[in-house]
């Protein structure tokens, strides 16, 4: 029995005669774990409750992560969701579907040798851009390399690689945003080139602005370099969005392993990859591309497994999902899904437009992402504001200001993903015109109030 006298759940007694919300431990436990048992029921409409106080996912245009899969999709992750990815030898098939997955990437980022080409799923792009760095600094060392090694990389890049630089002692090159020039090009990546350059990462999909990096344009300048007697640079691919957007959309686009230098490429599966979170890939152009001393192999769990991770247990279910969106949509289902995502983004982006009050940076036509300021000579308001008033309609749309040397700039950004139809564009653009009205009439009702203030002080 509780002090109250309710009778405790988990005491043994029926839980039909225990109402949920009377068997609540008074205060959610926060900081010690509670001294008794709940009914699974209860439990489970407590934590419930809580997550209730979460955004609408579905609503999120802030996040690149998937939010929405078909329920044949969701129902195969749950059944896997007690497998562990690194048990090979316990779980085979498992192994193989991921097996299958890389070779799949391969042949879509046109590696020389698919059948061959090295690659692992990870626990999302931050990982795999780990290793991709890993191997690129072993193959530095490798070629002789000595004094403290560098990697260079747009003012764009992704929080990731501020860690690697950081966690594995590289000095991270940082090519800051200039004027219009949002992210890296050719000129101001050989400009940060020298012998100690591990590696030059080009983005396939900026966070800030949805844009392509010219990872073509970046590769021929490292070309000419090394012709001239310059450092031989291997380019890595950060494609955590765009490598899953460019194959099927810009097939004309030459931005992966048919560019020679590029030694890697790394997406994000929990992205345009179309399934939930976490998961990730790293793709290696060759064997050569990945030094043999970074692969572990191990044989307590069966038989010698290779191994290429930096953590080690993970669920299997994201690869197995993986697998079934490759099999379920294939090369046209995957241009289908993301060329409506591009459509939504361009046509949201010029409706957000034609609206008055913003300007676009990108519009949506490369990745289905796009940034919007405010015009100039706006000043009642920000675009911060319009963030904050959007979330009171329930929509998550982020406002932010640019990296170093753009602080200035500062920004609203949508991210389009499968699930977001023109049917919630249109209710976003109505919220965002509600939003713009009630700014606008603060503003005149500043006004007023200040010209008010103003006869009656002069007593006109």
């Amino acid at each position: 029995m509780t002090q109250s006298g309710t009778p405790r759940a988990g005491s043994g007694l029926d839980a039909a005669l225990v109402p949920t919300f009377t068997a609540e431990p008074g205060a959610m436990p926060s900081t010690r774990l509670p001294e008794h048992e709940l009914d699974p029921e209860v439990a489970h409409q407590l934590v419930h409750d809580e997550l209730m106080l979460d955004g609408n996912s579905r609503l999120n245009l802030a996040t690149f992560v998937t939010t929405w899969m078909e329920p044949h999709a969701a129902a195969l992750m749950a059944s896997c969701a007690d497998k562990n990815m690194i048990d090979k030898d316990e779980y085979p098939r498992t192994a193989e579907l991921e097996q299958r997955c890389v070779r799949m990437l391969a042949d879509l980022w046109h590696a020389p040798d698919p059948s061959t080409a090295p690659g692992a799923s990870t626990a999302g792009s931050s990982e795999a851009c780990m290793l991709a760095g890993l191997a690129l600094k072993r193959r530095w060392l490798a070629r002789g390399g000595t004094g403290r090694p560098n990697i260079v990389m747009g003012g764009n890049v992704q929080v990731c690689w501020d860690k690697f630089a950081n966690y594995f002692e590289v000095e991270p090159r940082l090519v800051p945003m200039s004027g219009d020039r949002f992210h890296l090009d050719a000129a101001s990546a050989l400009e940060h080139v020298d012998e100690n350059t591990i590696g030059v990462v080009a983005i396939l999909g900026s966070t800030f602005d949805g844009s392509y990096e010219p990872v073509a344009e970046i590769c021929a300048a490292l070309d000419r370099l090394a012709a001239d007697g310059g450092p031989d640079v291997p380019v890595h691919v950060d494609g955590a969005s765009g490598a899953m957007v460019a194959p099927f959309l810009d097939p004309d686009l030459v931005w992966d392993f048919r560019l020679p230098r590029v030694a890697s490429i790394n997406t994000s599966g929990h992205k345009y990859g179309l399934v939930y979170p976490g998961l990730g890939w790293v793709v290696f152009r060759d064997t050569d591309a990945l030094p043999e001393e970074l692969v572990y192999r191990v044989n307590y769990l069966g038989s010698e497994l290779a191994t290429f991770t930096l953590n080690f247990s993970r669920p299997g279910a994201p690869v197995a999902a993986q697998y079934y969106q490759f099999l379920r949509l294939g090369r046209d289902g995957y241009t289908r899904v993301q060329q409506h995502c591009r459509e939504v983004a361009t046509t949201l982006a010029d409706r957000i437009a034609a609206l008055g009050p913003f300007e676009l940076l990108t519009r949506g036509d490369e990745l289905p992402v796009f940034a919007v300021r405010l015009r100039a000579d706006i000043s009642h308001y920000s675009v911060f504001d319009v963030s904050a008033g959007l979330r009171e309609h329930g929509w998550q749309v982020p406002a932010y200001t640019f990296p170093v040397d753009r602080t200035d700039l500062a920004v609203l950004r949508l991210v389009v993903r499968n699930g977001f139809t023109h049917s919630l564009a249109e209710a976003l653009l109505a919220d965002l015109e509600t939003v713009i009205r009630r700014l606008d009439r603060q503003k005149e009702s500043i006004r007023t109030a200040e010209e008010d203030s103003s006869f009656a002080h002069t007593g006109r």
